[in-house]
């Protein structure tokens, strides 16, 4: 059993669901005010994330993309890759990313994380971590693009690296460690009420991909 705390906030009991070949998956549910997040350890076993992190950091196109915020143009701190559908076109932070076409590691995860899921997504942006300080920013995946209430489905590969949420208005904060092999799953209101983060770290620490599933509408 999972058990980390932080800003009086708590792991509820887990819950279990059926993938669709009936191997069973664990949830554990954040208890977190105002979202819906629910955390799978083992989405992946241990040699299909190393497997998909060597493929994943060897073929996709990575850049290191310039991002403009409070009227400052700054490099962005990890590198980024946007796949998916020919429609799924994303922008935020002045970035307007047109995608790549899937590649076949991206499109059977993307199709394993819908099935767990019960949604569909038609991209992923997927972020390469290289050491320990390269970063992301408080956020929350808000954009009008993403609909009022988005599905995200964050898959880790690498080394483990610690997601912060902090609530919007009341300050309260939580700390997750996301573990290779790890899915997270974030939908209903947690985009409107809380903000993520991956904070640098001052030990080693090895690279990590990170890829974010999400549904786009074209037409918003």
């Amino acid at each position: 059993m999972y058990d980390f705390t932080s800003g009086g906030l708590t792991l509820m009991q887990q819950d279990l669901f059926t993938h669709g070949d009936d191997q069973l998956e664990t949830c554990i549910r954040l208890a977190m005010p105002d979202a819906d997040v629910c955390y799978y350890p083992d989405f992946l076993s241990a040699d299909q994330a190393q497997h998909y992190f060597n493929v994943i950091q060897d073929s996709l196109l990575w850049h290191q993309e310039q991002i403009s915020l409070y009227g400052k143009t700054f490099q962005m701190p990890r590198l980024q890759a946007w796949y998916g559908d020919k429609e799924a076109r994303y922008s935020y932070s002045n970035l307007n990313l047109t995608p790549n076409v899937w590649t076949a590691e991206l499109l059977s995860l993307k199709q394993r994380c819908e099935q767990q899921c019960a949604a569909v997504f038609n991209s992923v942006l997927a972020n390469l971590y290289r050491d320990g300080q390269d970063s992301m920013g408080k956020h929350a995946d808000d954009e009008a693009e993403l609909g009022q209430q988005p599905v995200i489905a964050s898959l880790s590969l690498g080394a483990t690296r610690t997601l912060l949420f902090s609530h919007k208005e009341t300050k309260q904060s939580m700390k997750l460690p996301l573990a290779a092999g790890s899915l997270l799953v974030m939908k209903g209101t947690t985009q409107q009420f809380w903000l993520h983060a991956i904070a640098k770290r001052k030990t080693a620490v090895a690279g990590r991909i990170n890829l974010t599933f999400r549904y786009i509408y074209p037409d918003i």
